[in-house]
């Protein structure tokens, strides 16, 4: 029989803050946090509508003397991680424990902000020498190592690097190390930084950033007739994952359980979408939670308001659902947090599991008019949407290159 895993503890950091409570209630209002930017320096600057952690004091969270060692991706990563932790009320776990317990963590950039400093310090500035930090503080799984000496956790320290899911993923291995066995405590989730100027540019080459017209907060509108495109956000959201007695037995509050998860590769295009992909990933994992089509009653979507993305999240839903898929409530909260890329699932997982746990479904903000090609769900759309019998929700994540990860929440009671 597999081990359940309960949902302990939750962490963020995000545009809308650090309190996941109040992020929560702030998008259940159909609040955005997008607005425009500048990002650069002269003369390298561009104008873009993100989501940005603009009231992170890192100095006084972490400690001005550990930013040295720390690029920004590790700031937000290890900020959201203790937060869960201490929500778990973890603080007191014996060291026995703490020597098992891993960290799984996602990131589709890692230290872009080092990368680019250390590019314009060689080839703008035309420095013969960059920071011998520069390796360490831009490597991909600083974040989790960072995370792993914040906590003293002694167990796996994984990062999982998979473009739009790689938290997903993150959280989705640490289930099944969980179900397994080979641990009983895991903290899992993402992080990814604002974008610099280099990486900002290569977004618009490709054409999928939307428009940002007269109002930036409004620009974002998944499953929309008139969606222009995705809007990058940045931050870090983590959760505690627990086998269920283990967390019993200390009494923690448990705010849902995780209950399955799937993955697969549509092995047809790097960067075009496939259904079949998707519903594979999806029926993957509802094999895994043991549950039924019919039993789920919420999707946080991936939805990132890209002309081609949402009708094809929409059809695979069609597939799978069938005809529950009218009766299906569907949203997706990239229309206020913005797309965190490789963090996405993490924080999407987050609005999931609070979704199961409060019985109420966060709308897809500046959702007034659905696409022709995007019916056939139930939309939430504007503001939430109280479901007293929400007790089985799903959270998609599909990246390019193909990669699909898909979890599945159950109420906790």
């Amino acid at each position: 029989m597999k081990r359940r895993i309960a949902i302990t503890g939750l962490g963020l950091v995000s545009a809308a803050g650090q309190s996941p409570s109040a992020a929560f209630e702030a998008w259940c209002e159909g609040r955005s946090h997008i607005a425009l930017h500048t990002l650069g320096e002269p003369p390298h600057q561009t104008q873009a509508p993100m989501a940005l952690c603009t009231d992170f004091d890192a100095a006084a969270l972490l400690g001005k003397p550990r930013l040295a060692t720390m690029d920004r991706v590790s700031q937000l990563s290890t900020v959201a991680a203790q937060s869960a932790w201490q929500d778990a009320g973890l603080q007191a776990l014996p060291d026995e424990l703490k020597e098992t317990s891993g960290v799984f963590w996602g990131t589709g950039g890692g230290g872009t902000h080092t990368t680019e400093r250390s590019y314009r310090e060689l080839f703008v500035k035309g420095r013969a020498r960059i920071s011998p930090l520069s390796v360490v503080l831009g490597m991909h799984n600083a974040a989790a190592s960072h995370i792993a000496l914040q906590l003293g956790l002694g167990g796996d320290c994984l990062t999982y690097s998979v473009a739009c899911a790689s938290s997903a993923m993150a959280l989705g291995e640490a289930l099944r190390r969980i179900q397994s066995g080979h641990m009983d405590v895991a903290i899992a989730g993402g992080a990814e930084a604002s974008m610099p100027y280099g990486a900002i540019k290569a977004w618009e080459s490709l054409q999928v950033m939307a428009k940002p017209g007269e109002d930036a907060s409004t620009c974002c509108r998944p499953f929309h007739a008139d969606r222009t495109g995705l809007v990058i956000g940045e931050g870090a959201a983590a959760l505690v994952l627990e086998e269920w007695t283990h967390a019993q037995r200390r009494g923690a509050t448990i705010y849902a359980e995780l209950a399955g998860y799937g993955s697969s590769c549509d092995h047809t295009h790097l960067t075009t979408p496939d259904a079949a992909g998707q519903v594979r990933a999806i029926r993957q994992a509802l094999r895994d939670a043991q549950v039924e089509p019919q039993d789920i009653r919420y999707i946080n979507a991936h939805g990132t308001a890209t002309s081609e993305g949402d009708p094809v999240e929409i059809q695979a839903l069609g597939m799978v659902l069938g005809d529950h898929a009218p009766h299906t409530l569907v949203s997706s909260t990239k229309s206020m947090h913005g797309h965190l890329l490789g963090a996405a699932g993490a924080i999407e997982a987050l609005v999931t599991a609070l979704a199961v746990h409060r019985r109420t479904v966060p709308p897809t903000a500046n959702l007034n008019h659905v696409s022709q090609a995007c019916m056939g769900v139930d939309h939430v759309t504007q503001a939430a949407r109280e479901e007293p019998g929400l007790d089985v929700a799903l959270s998609n994540s599909f990246a390019f290159g193909g990669s699909n990860a898909v979890l599945v929440f159950r109420a906790a009671a």
